[in-house]
């Protein structure tokens, strides 16, 4: 196996690793807790321990957190790892170390039709600008920028734009988590913890007990709880939920003219299916006065590829 490429996509929960075969394909993939390990070096050398590797030549891996130099440090888990000092305690000659969605923004254009869901109307102009967007442990957001023949993908911390909020509810919201924090990025909305941010806020507001609620619980209570149920805060965070995603994803595509559409990864919306076909995400999302007209005309999509970032990274390597 000397001279395998390996590419990596690390969050703030959990890394997976996949090898690439001769088309460029990720294979062999394998989804690794962070809090397991105490460094990136660490977890690759299980990865390859586990598949018998014993050497490879080059690896690419998307990172949930800026990369602007040599030392990375992770936003959200404790990993932090200098890429030099980490290329040659694994013994490979090329490591490259880019955002996570900067490589998900890569995957776009090699992602096949099967893998897209399209949320609402709009066609795709080709060799324009693409949106990319999505919530998990944190919210991602990314560009592709149509350069010639080839694609760039920007690197930005467009989960940390100050949120802007519409209805009485997310303004009540908004208000009790700006007790909380000295910025309400849309991340504290737009993520797992955001999910729990917004029931807390809501059941704070509505004078209800505490509840402890997992991200996971919101979104499996919250798709099916009736109006009046124990879970109905869920429910109607869920709603918020997608109702400002919508509208922090139009923000996106006329703040790039992404014309080529905006397409939504991360690990929360490929899950809550037709739930989030149903809710308000689209009309959020056109809802910008004078220019609802352009953004009718912009198609919105949902990932569903088991693993976008790994075949972004795979464009580097």
């Amino acid at each position: 196996m000397s001279g395998t490429r390996l590419v990596g996509d690390v969050g703030g929960t959990n890394a997976r690793f996949a090898l690439l075969n001769d088309d460029n394909q990720p294979v062999s993939s394998s989804t690794l807790s962070t809090g397991d390990f105490p460094s990136l070096g660490a977890a690759v050398t299980t990865y390859l321990a586990d598949h018998d590797v014993d050497r490879i030549q080059a690896a690419a891996i998307a990172v949930a957190t800026p990369v602007t130099g040599d030392s990375v440090k992770l936003t959200n888990n404790h990993w932090s790892f200098n890429i030099e000092e980490t290329r040659k305690q694994l013994g490979i000659d090329t490591l490259h170390v880019i955002n996570d969605f900067t490589a998900l923004a890569l995957s776009v254009p090699h992602l096949p039709e099967s893998e897209l869901i399209k949320i609402g109307g709009g066609t795709e102009v080709p060799n324009h600008a693409k949106a990319i967007i999505g919530p998990g442990t944190g919210l991602g957001v990314s560009g592709l920028i149509p350069c010639g023949h080839h694609w760039t993908a920007l690197q930005g911390e467009g989960g940390h734009v100050s949120l802007g909020v519409r209805t009485p509810r997310e303004l009540a919201v908004y208000d009790v988590l700006a007790r909380r924090f000295r910025h309400v990025s849309a991340e504290r909305f737009l993520s797992g913890p955001g999910l729990v941010n917004i029931v807390s806020a809501l059941r704070d507001v509505d004078g209800l007990p505490k509840r402890d609620y997992s991200p996971a619980d919101i979104t499996a209570n919250g798709m099916i709880a009736a109006p009046e149920s124990e879970h109905a805060t869920c429910a109607e965070a869920l709603s918020i939920f997608c109702q400002l995603l919508g509208s922090c994803a139009g923000n996106l595509v006329l703040t790039l003219g992404a014309e080529g559409g905006v397409y939504i990864g991360g690990g929360i919306v490929p899950r809550l299916g037709e739930f989030f076909v149903q809710s308000d995400f689209r009309a959020e999302f056109e809802a910008k006065g004078r220019m609802q007209a352009y953004l009718e005309k912009v198609p919105s999509f949902v990932i569903q590829s088991p693993y976008p970032a790994l075949v972004g990274a795979a464009q580097l390597i």
